[in-house]
């Protein structure tokens, strides 16, 4: 932990919250639960003598990232949820002070709960961080000055962490309608086969998370997430219901009050970043290559930057990128002004 990560995509993690719980399949072997074991057992840790559910808020280390000059890729809680319901808000809001004050720092925030995320960062704008960052002053935790904030914070990345996709039919809309400099998925551990389709790409509605291409939209049918059609915006009905004005897909209308192509201002940008892995673990569940190069080669056909961390298994502790077949040795970075 901290300067000393092993975590492939990343130079440093900050762990201002600890504990967690868990909430869908990619949490059975949780990592971060398993390292809880050894470390709740050194009376010279934080985590001494805790479960690993007992979440705690922890603001002697929110100056960490301040005292770090060189700029790192910093992964927020790798040892919890930064948006865990018994993470207060005005903590959350401590953490987002921090993160506007280093911008010489890249962070990099990954939930499996943006429901909360959405709700609390939806409607915020630069003020919010800034009333932060005087109660961050004032308790000499960042260093008075004045600060520029811009809303959303551009030194910050989003994500959501994507087993299957049943999370990523639930987890990535709600990512999408978060403001975020740059939106990433994790999808690790890869459990099963995930399409992208509706969120790579072009834009995307930001209610339901479907594609539009032009002026066409690409959209799941509930028989079965491998089923996408293609609507044209010219074969739909001229009526109240417009598809101009309205997504075909959820119904959701532009209130814009003119007639025409659905507004830039209702769309929001997709994924730029996809991260994937395999489990890994004395329990470690198996994942296919294949589900990797079904990603992979998405991520390739939209322009997406693709990052593949380790295939895993009982075995795999390094991720190192010699140990991966050939074809899959791609480590790609987003662009982080997307």
């Amino acid at each position: 932990m901290g300067d000393n990560t092993k975590i492939e995509w990343t130079d440093a993690t900050w762990n201002p919250v600890s504990g967690c719980s868990k909430v869908s399949a990619g949490c059975k072997h949780c990592y971060a639960e398993r390292d809880w074991a050894r470390l709740s057992a050194n009376p010279e840790t934080r985590y001494f003598n805790r479960l690993f559910t007992d979440v705690q808020v922890h603001g002697d280390m929110l100056s960490l990232p301040v005292r770090w000059a060189k700029p790192r890729r910093i992964f927020v809680n790798s040892m919890s949820d930064l948006f865990h319901v018994e993470v207060s808000d005005g903590f959350i809001a401590n953490v987002f002070a921090v993160m506007a004050a280093c911008p010489q720092h890249t962070f990099q925030v990954l939930t499996k709960r943006p429901e909360r995320m959405l709700d609390l960062l939806g409607g915020k704008d630069a003020r919010w961080i800034a009333q932060a960052q005087q109660r961050m002053t004032e308790a000499g935790v960042i260093p008075a000055g004045a600060y520029t904030v811009r809303w959303p914070l551009p030194n910050v990345w989003i994500g959501v962490s994507v087993e299957d996709q049943e999370a990523a039919d639930e987890r990535i809309p709600l990512l999408l309608r978060t403001p975020a400099a740059v939106r990433w998925i994790s999808a690790e551990p890869l459990l099963g086969h995930v399409d992208l389709g509706r969120w790579i790409g072009d834009e995307d509605c930001y209610v339901c998370g479907a594609r539009f291409f032009g002026d066409e939209i690409r959209l799941r049918l509930p028989a079965g997430p491998e089923q996408v059609r293609v609507v044209d915006f010219e074969d739909e009905p001229d009526d109240e219901n417009d598809i101009r004005r309205v997504c075909p897909a959820c119904g959701q209308r532009d209130d814009c009050g003119e007639v025409g192509p659905v507004e830039e201002e209702d769309l929001g940008g997709g994924l730029n970043w996809v991260i994937v892995g395999g489990e890994s673990g004395p329990k470690a569940r198996p994942m296919h290559p294949d589900l990797v190069r079904s990603l992979r080669d998405q991520c390739a056909a939209a322009g997406v930057p693709f990052f593949m961390k380790q295939l895993g298994g009982t075995r795999d502790k390094r991720g190192a990128l010699e140990d991966l077949p050939e074809d899959l040795r791609v480590r790609e970075m987003p662009n982080a002004a997307a």
